[in-house]
């Protein structure tokens, strides 16, 4: 069969292998397509593979000879589903693979903002050190998080790895999510997210982009957080509301927030929060380390040995 990677190049800039895809089907391969290339690059393909790239309803319908989707990501919201049940066409995504990686970010993010490495690392490199009458010098206060609380509004896979490292380093650790089938780790103390919001120390998000959670950073949720709260966000970037959270953190009613991810990515140049005081954004590596994508496309290519033997895995909608 015939098969067409969109957008291989960010899960693949040249740093791993495709070989196990090619054992497997006819592959032609694009860096990137935009939307008005979609149609043309996937009209003789049977198996698509799109990470970002949209497939819309009306896309999926005018590929007759496509049989299988499969989403080089976790979330799938970039393919019509439902369309895609109508034709017929299997969709797959790829789960669980980034959690270690995204649990990382977290801490890589929160460290910046408790001890400020990158910052003092630069201005020794500027000679800054040097020049110092004293034998060391820091900017500001450093903050120790052993003993502090860690709260998680949306405690799945990636939560619960969080969790693990937040009790490594000493912490208290609370966490929220909207049903309990289980109890959590040892340690972790299940907490309503009025309770989150006021006792955490750093607040960490892991929940699922829904109605209910769009725009939960508010002014007014903001409100009920400590002014020398922390907030992370290495999920899904339409959680925060990014004009009331850079007044809040422009005005001192919070103290700092890492993020990889924001609304509109890349992100425009007017976006406040690029300007916002004590703000760390990266740009949505959180999932993208070696090993990480090493494994997405690992499960990917088994999705698709699975569809091709009659037995599909990891199947959506």
């Amino acid at each position: 069969m015939r098969l067409t990677i969109l957008d291989a190049f960010t899960a693949n800039p040249g740093d791993l292998s495709w070989a196990g895809l090619e054992s497997l089907a006819d592959c032609t391969f694009h860096d990137r397509t935009a939307p008005a290339e979609v149609l043309v690059r996937a009209q003789d393909a049977e198996l698509v593979i799109t990470n970002k790239t949209v497939l819309s309803g009306d896309t999926i319908r005018s590929l007759p000879k496509l049989k299988y989707i499969g989403v080089l990501a976790t979330g799938y919201n970039v393919v019509d589903v439902a369309a895609a049940k109508e034709c017929g066409i299997t969709v797959t995504n790829v789960p669980g693979y980034s959690t270690p990686s995204v649990a990382q970010t977290v801490f890589a993010l929160l460290l910046e903002l408790t001890h400020r490495v990158g910052h003092h690392a630069q201005t020794v490199r500027e000679g800054r050190w040097s020049q110092c009458p004293d034998f060391c010098y820091w900017d500001g206060t450093l903050v120790e998080l052993s003993g502090r609380t860690l709260g998680i509004l949306g405690y799945g896979t990636i939560g619960e790895g969080v969790a693990r490292i937040a009790l490594a380093l000493g912490m208290k650790v609370i966490a929220n999510r909207r049903t309990w089938k289980e109890a959590p780790i040892e340690g972790v103390t299940p907490a309503s997210q009025e309770e989150v919001f006021a006792q955490s120390d750093v607040l960490s998000l892991h929940c699922p982009l829904t109605e209910d959670t769009k725009h939960i950073i508010n002014a007014q949720n903001i409100a009920k957080m400590k002014p020398s709260a922390l907030l992370i966000n290495t999920a899904r970037g339409p959680l925060v509301n990014e004009a009331e959270l850079a007044a809040a953190l422009n005005d001192g009613r919070l103290a700092g927030v890492g993020l990889d991810v924001l609304s509109a990515e890349p992100p425009p140049a007017d976006n406040p929060l690029l300007t916002a005081k004590n703000c760390y954004i990266t740009p949505h590596i959180a999932w993208a380390s070696k090993e990480a994508r090493e494994r997405l496309i690992n499960v990917a290519t088994q999705n698709v040995k699975a569809f091709l033997d009659g037995k599909p895995q990891n199947v959506v909608g």
